[in-house]
């Protein structure tokens, strides 16, 4: 199944810089949609594994769960990742605009913890119902305790998706406040406006002066 989960890793750098190429430098745009179309099929083909592979019987175990995690990021966190690829890849080999970040105190940054971290809680969400049918194909009982929780693959990734939720709310938007909207501004339009804010503040010069 580690295997399996790498497998599908692969496949999804080689469609997407794959259909990148193909858009960007070979200017064969339709291919390009084709096989960026295809990206998700790796993702397809792993949940069905894990699925055939449980539902045959096979025990559960942590490579089953940390794979439906694994789907669950990609869910989650695959389109921004190829609009940020795909950012990059045009700038660097066509032309296009340098890819920018939100400026550290913004609030534009602050938005970004937050739809990180969202992001993150969607993740856990969509990998927390593929682990509660995988516990529920294998007819086990809850567990009584934690310790017995931490133990078993399932409830184990369980219990590790929200500590991670926790831990990265507590890190990233929790105490980022609400950010300063002066810095959203471009660097060179908030020189500007500096500027212009310092000379109407001079006070005029008389011809006494």
């Amino acid at each position: 199944m580690i295997v399996a989960i790498l497998a599908a890793e692969a496949a999804f750098w080689v469609f997407l810089l794959g259909g990148l190429v193909l858009r960007y430098l070979a200017g064969a745009r339709r291919a390009s949609s084709a096989v960026l179309a295809a990206v998700p099929l790796a993702d397809l083909a792993l949940v069905a594994l894990v699925g055939v592979d449980v539902a045959r019987g096979a025990e559960p175990t942590r490579a089953h769960a940390f794979a439906v995690v694994y789907l669950g990021v990609t869910v989650a966190f695959g389109r921004p990742l190829v609009r940020g690829v795909d950012a990059w890849f045009r700038h660097r080999f066509a032309g296009g605009p340098r890819p920018s970040k939100p400026a550290k105190g913004s609030t534009a940054e602050v938005r970004a913890l937050w739809h990180e971290w969202f992001r993150l809680v969607a993740a856990a969400l969509i990998a927390a119902a593929c682990l509660l049918v995988m516990i529920a194909l294998e007819g086990r009982p809850l567990p009584p305790t934690v310790e017995a929780a931490a133990t078993h693959p399932c409830w184990a990734v369980l219990l590790l998706l929200a500590l991670v939720t926790a831990v990265w709310f507590l890190a990233g938007p929790a105490f980022a406040g609400r950010g300063d909207p002066d810095l959203d501004e471009p660097r060179d339009e908030r020189s500007t406006s500096r500027g212009r804010a310092a000379a109407s503040a001079d006070p005029p010069v008389g011809p006494g002066r």
